[in-house]
């Protein structure tokens, strides 16, 4: 058995209420916050990556992950003893409609372990099998979207924003039926198990669904669980304390995002369920990084119509969505003015961050904000303007020397041409606007009195030369379906130092070949599994 020092603990099922039905079949479960279900068995489970800092910070060894045992476990055929694996019971609002129950349809808690330096941590199976939240789902998940989540998972945690992160990625050996994009062309693909590893898998529905159903005992008991187990900071579980609570768990979302924008990182399914109540980002199903700089982008094709959870919006849908949370707890509190006033100040929160985040990746100290509204809204309207890769467009900038020669028939271009999609846009109106842009930019650089060296390295350490671009990650899931793993274990090394230059992988920061922006996998996704 891998790593027989690690120490198993149950307390979520220990201290809450779980579903007294022990047969898995989906069904709807009240006044329980959990359900016992059993990873399902594979035939042959083989590992097709780890990521080594996680195994180390969970305490396994180099000898550990070689075993077989290690697989067998991470792919859910066999338990460490203590282990009681369980499904969450939770709801939420998708699309912005409320969905009832979801809960956790193809994930399966193994237990909780204590580490050394991490506290503890839940080690979770994705795509293990049925649980009684699979509703009409089989509870798999196959190759193609556990490579996704595996590698954003980590290249996340490397760009420095809260996530969960991944230990392992394994191929069941079973074939699982999928229709990728919802049109009736299902076809059978290898399946796969990713185990997802956080403090906490709460989300803002495991509040909801209880509050909603007027179960207020065990909202309460959910809420004080949080507060002991994740906020022990905050004090003992009392009115004030929840309003704190709230209050921190505003501040993590405001955060997370604010960081999701500085990368151009879109979540694609902001729903309820989909937010964590630690502000890390969860559940990498539809995601995407900007290529081409759009506020209007989504790379779900769920949302393709109304693009609800595009770029621009997810400040918006992140204040929203903490609304559903405060509306949730309310029955705690009795008292909505201290509620709305926490809300309110998000919106303001969040633009101050939002400022002060700009600021860095432009390599500017604080201006006067009402000068910033203006100057930031006009570099945005330049970048929709033409086709501009957000990643590139940022490490050449900060290549771009602060002196007003610069302007001088445009010399300015010579340095920000490797950003542009399509060179034929850069018309004289387009050429005229930024360079009167660029004159405030230099201006304001000027001031901050910083030299050309520190002025690009402090751009550089905000602004990522490297992101999980979706044409990479479909390269590498097309080798990895042919057997070949090389292309995941390639971006894994490149992910884990997204901010240096890494000169030997020039050709994985370029900007997106023009043979991807209409492929399947390389474009936009759906939310297949």
């Amino acid at each position: 058995m891998p790593c027989n020092n690690l120490t198993v603990t149950n307390r979520f099922i220990e201290q809450l209420p779980g579903d007294p039905e022990t047969d898995v079949y989906p069904r709807q479960v009240n006044y329980a916050a959990y359900s016992f279900v059993n990873p399902t068995k594979v035939r042959k489970p083989t590992l097709v990556a780890y990521s080594e800092e996680v195994a180390t910070m969970l305490g396994f060894t180099q000898n550990d992950v070689n075993q077989q045992s290690f697989v067998d476990v991470f792919t859910g055929n066999i338990l460490i003893e203590g282990m009681q694996p369980y499904a969450l019971c939770y709801g939420g609002h998708q699309f912005g409609h409320w969905a009832g129950q979801l809960g956790d349809g193809r994930a399966i808690n193994l237990g909780e372990v204590t580490t050394k330096n991490a506290g503890h941590q839940i080690l979770q199976l994705k795509g293990a099998g049925l649980t009684p939240y699979s509703r009409t789902a089989d509870g798999l998940a196959v190759l193609r979207s556990s490579v996704r989540e595996f590698l954003c998972s980590e290249a996340m945690h490397h760009l420095g924003i809260p996530t969960t992160r991944a230990l392992s990625l394994t191929l069941t050996g079973e074939q699982v039926m999928r229709d990728m994009f919802y049109n009736g062309e299902a076809k059978l693909e290898p399946g796969a198990v990713v185990c997802r590893v956080s403090s906490s898998f709460m989300r803002f529905g495991n509040f909801q669904l209880p509050a909603q159903r007027g179960e207020h005992s065990l909202l309460t008991q959910l809420v004080d669980y949080s507060i002991t187990t994740d906020f022990p900071h905050l004090g003992s579980p009392n009115k004030s304390t929840y309003l704190r609570w709230f209050e921190e768990i505003c501040q993590r979302t405001c955060s997370m995002v604010v960081n999701w924008m500085r990368v151009g990182f879109v979540h694609g399914v902001m729903n309820t369920d989909n937010m964590s109540i630690l502000g890390e980002t969860i559940d990498y199903g539809p995601y995407g990084w900007l290529d081409n700089f759009d506020l209007n982008w989504t790379p779900n094709t769920t949302d393709a119509q109304n693009r609800r959870y595009r770029f621009g919006a997810q400040g918006q849908i992140s204040q929203w969505n903490l609304f559903q949370l405060a509306n949730a707890i309310y029955p705690l509190i009795q008292d909505a003015k201290p509620l709305q006033v926490i809300i309110d100040n998000y919106a303001v929160q969040y633009q101050e961050l939002w400022q002060k985040m700009m600021y860095k990746k432009l390599g500017l100290k604080n201006i006067d904000s009402t000068q910033a509204q203006s100057f930031l809204s006009k570099l945005e309207s330049l970048l929709c303007m033409v086709d501009t890769d957000m990643t590139v467009f940022y490490r050449q900038l900060a290549k771009l020397p602060m002196e007003k020669s610069v302007l001088d028939d445009n010399a300015w271009l010579d340095v920000l041409l490797p950003c542009y999609y399509a060179k034929e846009q850069l018309n004289e109106n387009y050429l005229s606007l930024f360079s009167n842009w660029l004159n405030t930019y230099i201006k304001l650089a000027i001031t901050g009195q910083k030299d050309f060296d520190s002025r690009m390295t402090e751009m550089n350490q905000v602004n990522p030369k490297y992101v999980l671009r979706n044409y990479l990650a479909q390269q590498a899931i097309e080798s990895a379906e042919k057997g070949d793993y090389s292309e995941i274990h390639r971006l894994q090394k490149i992910l884990q130092h997204p901010y240096d230059e890494q000169p030997e992988y020039e050709k994985y920061a370029q900007i997106r070949p023009d043979w991807a922006k209409e492929k399947a996998g390389c474009s936009m996704l759906s939310c297949s599994s």
